[in-house]
């Protein structure tokens, strides 16, 4: 009986693939070098702005114009003058506001665009492409007829008039839908259906499907859409500044151009310290949410 033997050692094994020659001098240059030096130009670029209004904030003599070298002051004074304004109140009214508004514009969104990709109605196409019409003028177009319909709904319910932080969410989010509804809808309609269809065998209701499965699988478009809304409403002046009438109830965008508002008392320095203040709420916002964006949860869940 023949015995089969193992394969002999001197049988020649597929040599190792060769190491990439390493790009060097010109030619390094052209291929990789370049897209270096235009990120450290879009950085500069980007980055000096900020700087500059870090160090205006620093500067004492409160101005923007008067020194063009930076840092050439630190102090805290700016700051601490804060205290004595009524920063801190506007800064919780936006984020009040723009909380109520990055959440309803996500729950609104969500529930329309999932209806629109999921089920199938008359004048579905219709109502999305006037969805989409709608959304190209903008809702600052409308400020005078909003000033009159709230100035007509505060006589009947004084909550919903003018000078009210509702009333202006409810102006907000007014216009939550169209293009965030169109964005969303592209993403749901990613989510394959038998995962809908299995839950149904499963026995869950739309209600279930909805908020355990889909919303789950389309986080990070909900981040965006979320972000989005939260960073237009916290910047927002001209609607804020038609609805809001008295100086406490204002948001931090109207605050800080009343300082600025009158030429020959414009403080520079301190709508500067307020400036710097009032983007590290968005900051962090981002910071948190940038998981959710880039983590790419709907992918994974198919692939699963």
């Amino acid at each position: 009986m023949a015995i089969e033997t193992a394969p002999s050692s001197s049988v020649a094994r597929p040599a190792a693939a060769a190491p990439e020659h390493r790009l060097r001098g010109r030619r390094w240059f052209q291929e990789v070098g370049w897209r270096h030096v235009v990120g450290v130009i879009a950085v500069v670029y980007a980055g000096f702005p900020l700087v500059y209004v870090v160090s205006a904030s620093l500067s004492e003599g409160g101005t923007l114009t008067g020194s063009n070298e930076l840092f050439a002051e630190v102090s805290g004074a700016n700051y601490a003058t804060l205290n004595d304004t009524l920063f801190w109140t506007w800064l919780l009214n936006s984020i009040v506001i723009a909380t109520a508004t990055g959440i309803g514009t996500v729950l609104m969104g969500a529930a329309a665009a999932y209806a629109f990709s999921r089920f199938r109605f008359t004048g579905r196409r219709v109502g999305l492409t006037s969805l989409l019409v709608i959304q190209m003028f903008p809702q600052m177009l409308a400020f005078i007829a909003i000033f009159l319909l709230l100035l007509a709904l505060g006589n009947v319910v004084p909550e919903l008039g003018l000078n009210s932080k509702l009333a202006l969410i409810g102006v907000y989010l007014g216009g939550a839908l169209g293009v965030n509804t169109f964005l969303m809808y592209g993403f749901f309609n990613t989510i394959p259906r038998e995962l809908d269809e299995a839950a149904k065998i499963d026995g869950a209701t739309h209600s279930q499907i909805y908020w355990t499965i889909i919303l789950r699988l389309v986080a990070p478009v909900l981040a965006v859409v979320g972000l989005l809304s939260v960073i237009a409403t916290f910047g927002d002046f001209i609607l804020a500044r038609t609805v809001l009438q008295s100086e406490r109830n204002w948001t931090v965008a109207i605050g800080l151009y009343g300082w600025v508002s009158e030429l020959l008392e414009a403080n520079w320095g301190l709508f500067a310290a307020g400036a710097v203040i009032s983007a590290v709420p968005i900051l962090v916002l981002f910071l948190y949410l940038q998981k959710y964006i880039v983590g790419g949860l709907a992918a994974g869940a198919v692939k699963g």
